[in-house]
């Protein structure tokens, strides 16, 4: 992908469906999973509750299944009693509100235990099944992992028995600039947690751009692999270096045939970040997805 990618570039890649790496192959075998999308590129800039109306109409626009968002913009929505007109308008359900949790700090964890069972009960309430958990922020230079795993560990393992507790699963996301980085952390926070209740839900981009192989992290978790943010990742200024499917390094077509086979109930969400002078529309960029997927084989909603 061009980091500089304009209008020009925007119209020859939906004309050519972006299908750099998409095959026939994978086009001429039947898809099995529902994708949806998150709805991040619509509300971090400026990140306001009042950008998941936009954001609904795109995706309902564009035929995609289910939709998350920040748990926080659910309950705001939910409080105001509008949560539940906003949806049925758009007809795009709700599958997943993603929330940020401390995993460092001990004498947090009642506080955060309380807002995710709270947080959980919004999405539940309309009719979410699943509770993205992604750990605190951290000064990766002065951060040991080893001295905070045991709290890390049992932070989200009591988050995820919690959101359970309401009805909801719940996977860790792992995420560049937190206390759950690296490949090696990932790795050990996983094999150490309690998987009956905490899942896998990681974002593909943000392990390419860490400089891990996506497709095999997948592989290694697929028993427990239940929630994916599907990202790509090219580098650049714009969208924080992420780009649309298929215009990057993340083997998407690879990952997608890998869930296809072994684990297709798993929530699949595109996601693209928001960056300041971004070249194209938040509804551009899904449709350049969107194409590449039909070129998957991917069918969406009339």
């Amino acid at each position: 992908m061009n980091t500089t990618l304009n209008r020009r570039d925007f119209s020859k890649a939906l004309a050519i469906g972006v299908g750099a790496s998409a095959s026939a192959l994978f086009a001429a075998e039947p898809r099995k999973i529902k994708i949806g999308y998150t709805c991040l590129i619509w509300n971090v800039l400026p990140r306001t509750p009042e950008n998941l109306e936009g954001a609904l109409k795109d995706l309902s626009s564009l035929g995609f299944y289910k939709f998350e968002t920040f748990a926080e913009v659910l309950e705001s929505w939910d409080q105001r009693g509008e949560l539940g007109n906003l949806i049925g308008r758009f007809r795009v359900p709700l599958t997943s509100g993603y929330m940020t949790t401390n995993v460092t700090d001990p004498a947090k964890r009642k506080e955060n235990l309380d807002m995710v069972t709270r947080l959980a009960k919004v999405i539940k309430k309309h009719n979410g099944t699943f509770m993205v958990l992604a750990a605190n922020g951290v000064k990766r230079a002065e951060y040991n992992f080893q001295e905070n795993r045991k709290n890390i560990v049992e932070s989200l393992n009591d988050y995820a028995k919690a959101a359970n507790d309401v009805g909801l699963g719940a996977g860790f996301h792992q995420h560049t600039g937190t206390a759950i980085e690296s490949k090696e952390e990932t790795y050990t926070l996983m094999e150490s947690a309690d998987t009956k209740h905490l899942k896998f839900a990681p974002d593909v981009g943000q392990l390419q751009k860490g400089g891990v192989d996506a497709l095999q992290v997948v592989k290694d978790f697929l028993p427990i692999l239940k929630h994916m943010h599907l990202k790509d990742f090219v580098g650049g200024q714009p969208f924080a270096g992420y780009c649309p499917l298929g215009q990057g390094k993340v083997d998407i077509a690879g990952i997608l045939d890998t869930l296809e086979k072994a684990n297709s109930d798993a929530n699949v969400m595109v996601e693209l970040d928001g960056s300041k002078d971004q070249p194209l529309t938040p509804l551009e960029t899904a449709q350049i997805s969107k194409a590449y997927l039909e070129k998957l084989g991917y069918k969406f909603r009339a």
